[in-house]
């Protein structure tokens, strides 16, 4: 049970604290690749340059870098002068290293539909889309929109794109016509790649409607090419509209990959920010490369006889960087499945991690609520002694799902170990974590990963003492951080100039006496209750925390005395109602766990709360419905 702390007057006030730590089986421990983490991070801060270079060195480049890093604020190059190409240490390299015929991607679908595809089969795929696109007249630097499901030919697009140098923007399948329309504009993309459908929760969603909404009246756009998945199949009625397998299956296999120099663009991946137009986010080659594969190895600590399973969608840098590229340039066998991870019935996932022995397990937070909510009888019934690392991202993790996930999926640590991770979009890859040879801290994230100087600072920039709250910002830039937001540099220049000598992450953060992080929600989600700046994970972990609670969002609302009062929606796990003393007891255990201040001034009990297509809560949303503003197109919210 969390226990109560004091609340002062600092910027970001901590109210929950666990004072826990649980440490990783020694088995798995002793196991890691990455065995002394403090000499492994020590080394990444001191020699960042001799790191890098040794990280890289494990891959395959057409020429060697000249200098590793190259830093001209804000901007910076990393292995200047190297060339090289994602997808040939994504394919060719593990083909002739011995695993043609080991499988790459193991997919399932909402219907009990499976496939497997090897790693010599997938760069057969890869070459022949390629190919294809190149049929149409695509050519290295030019952008393809890709709104696709997640699908093997999903996959197989975005590396086909990469290999002949045309940059993808993936576009989550299902966002709007507005919001698709968007962004093939801002990309000035020429050619999109789609699918007659996707599924979801038994539903189809009609994807290829949605395109021609999209591109009505916009002739810079060529050709479409329509992966047909129904029968009967849909019409192709326009001149400019192709079948995927009409097209892929008339090419040469044989698709050597175009050289790049490390600092080419490999994707532009769009995300809404807070407000208006997209946030073109641009990864390169190299650097990305290096980095993905880096955590892949060392964080997730993958083995050659692993499966990895990712619960994300390949229109999220989750998927790209650990469904898509970094499980291929370790070499692994990677389970994803397309559709609703609760359905067609709450224990799928865990039917699959029986299934395929799965070892290696990445979801988001929001999941492992939502799996909470049935309760343990439901996962208990599976054999789950294969998954030795659980992780989560995507939103603060907190100790009551922490504490669920190191009981339930992991044994009580007697097989597993659950670990937190940060990131965004914009990293690529994880900063904050707790890697397998470190103990968690439940509700803490954990330490900066090798290569990460991160900090938590007012907003000055001035460092926070321990434990006091503050804006979280990264020092110095890593291979894998991104390097403009496309056509705005400006729009990228910003984020290093909100704090000085920074990149300020927009998220606020606390970091205790030794080095561990909690990352306490987005600046924009703070409360201000009394002149207390509170962190909404806080609250909503202190309800979670009750045995009736599955799920919880808080929102600020104006208040004339306090500033802003709190106001919960709460989702119940299955067995418990709503009454009017619940609504007493949930207040009073908030009370208990976190003090008055922490306290909500009313509590909603709802069936469903709003969340982005990534799973995290629209708190905006709510905020905006409850003070009846305008919403505007919620698309625009879906990060």
């Amino acid at each position: 049970m969390a226990t109560r702390s004091p609340v002062s007057e600092t910027e970001i006030s901590q109210l929950l604290h666990t004072g826990r730590e649980i440490a990783p089986p020694a088995s798995l421990a002793s196991k890691a690749r990455m065995r002394d983490f403090a000499a492994e991070y020590r080394r990444s801060i001191e020699d960042g340059d001799g790191f890098w270079a040794a990280a890289a060195g494990e891959l395959e480049w057409v020429r060697p870098w000249d200098k590793v890093f190259e830093w001209t604020y804000p901007t910076f190059r990393w292995f200047c002068g190297a060339q090289c190409n994602i997808t040939h240490n994504c394919l060719d390299r593990n083909v002739r290293a011995g695993r043609k015929n080991k499988v790459a991607y193991i997919w399932a679908g909402e219907d009990g539909t499976e496939r497997q595809i090897t790693y010599g089969q997938l760069l057969d795929l890869v070459c022949r889309t390629a190919n294809g696109l190149k049929s149409l007249g695509v050519k290295k630097g030019d952008r393809v929109i890709l709104y696709v499901p997640l699908t093997i030919e999903g996959a197989a697009a975005m590396l086909a794109c990469a290999r002949i140098g045309a940059v993808h923007s993936v576009v989550y399948a299902g966002f709007s016509v507005q919001a698709l329309r968007s962004r093939i504009e801002d990309a000035r993309a020429e050619v999109i790649v789609t699918a007659d459908a996707g599924f979801r929760r038994g539903k189809v969603v009609p994807l290829k409607a949605i395109v021609d909404g999209a591109i009505d009246g916009l002739e810079f756009v060529r050709n479409v090419v329509v992966l047909r998945r129904q029968q009967p199949q849909v019409q192709l009625t326009s001149a400019r509209e192709i079948d995927f397998y009409e097209l892929v299956n008339r090419q040469s296999a044989e698709c050597a990959p175009e050289v790049m120099d490390s600092e080419d663009p490999l994707y532009i991946l769009y995300t809404s920010g807070t407000t208006g137009k997209p946030k073109g986010v641009v990864h390169v080659h190299g650097g990305y490369m290096v980095g993905t594969y880096y955590h892949m190895t060392r964080f997730w600590d993958v083995r050659d006889d692993d499966v990895f399973f990712c619960t994300s969608d390949i229109g999220w840098v989750v998927g790209h960087s650990y469904i898509v590229y970094a499980p291929l340039l370790a070499g692994v066998t990677t389970l994803f499945r397309e559709g609703a991870i609760d359905f067609p019935h709450p224990a799928i996932a865990w039917e699959l991690v029986e299934r395929y022995r799965a070892s290696v397990m990445f979801t988001a937070p929001t999941a492992v609520r939502m799996f909470m909510r049935f309760g343990e009888s439901l996962v208990t019934k599976y054999d789950l002694r294969s998954l030795r690392f659980f992780t989560c991202a995507g939103e603060p993790l907190n100790p009551e799902a922490y504490e669920w996930a190191h009981r339930v999926l992991c044994g009580e640590g007697k097989w597993g170990f659950a670990a937190d991770n940060w990131w965004q979009t914009e990293t690529g890859g994880p900063c904050l974590g707790t890697p397998p040879v470190l103990p968690a801290r439940p509700a803490k994230v954990g330490k900066p990963l090798p290569g990460v100087i991160a900090e938590v600072v007012d907003r000055q920039g001035n460092p926070m003492p321990p434990n006091k709250g503050g804006l979280l910002v990264l020092r110095r830039p890593f291979p894998h951080l991104f390097r403009t937001v496309y056509g705005d540099p400006q729009r990228y220049a910003k984020d290093w100039g909100l704090v000085p000598n920074a990149y300020t992450t927009g998220d606020v953060a606390i970091c205790d006496e030794d080095g561990y992080f909690t990352v306490v929600g987005r600046a924009d989600d703070v409360l201000n209750v009394a002149g207390h700046r509170i962190g909404t994970a806080d609250v909503e972990s202190a309800l979670v925390s009750h045995p009736a609670v599955a799920e919880a969002a808080v929102i600020g609302r104006p208040d004339p005395i306090k500033g802003e009062n709190i106001k919960a929606f709460v989702i119940l796990r299955v067995g418990h109602a709503a009454s009017p003393q619940l609504d007493v007891t949930l207040k009073d255990h908030v009370r208990n766990t976190l003090g008055a201040i922490g306290v909500p001034a009313e509590i909603a009990i709802v069936e469903r709360l709003p969340k982005t297509r990534s799973g995290k809560i629209m708190r905006r949303l709510l905020k905006a419905q409850e003070l009846g503003q305008e919403v505007g197109d919620i698309s625009t919210l879906e990060e």
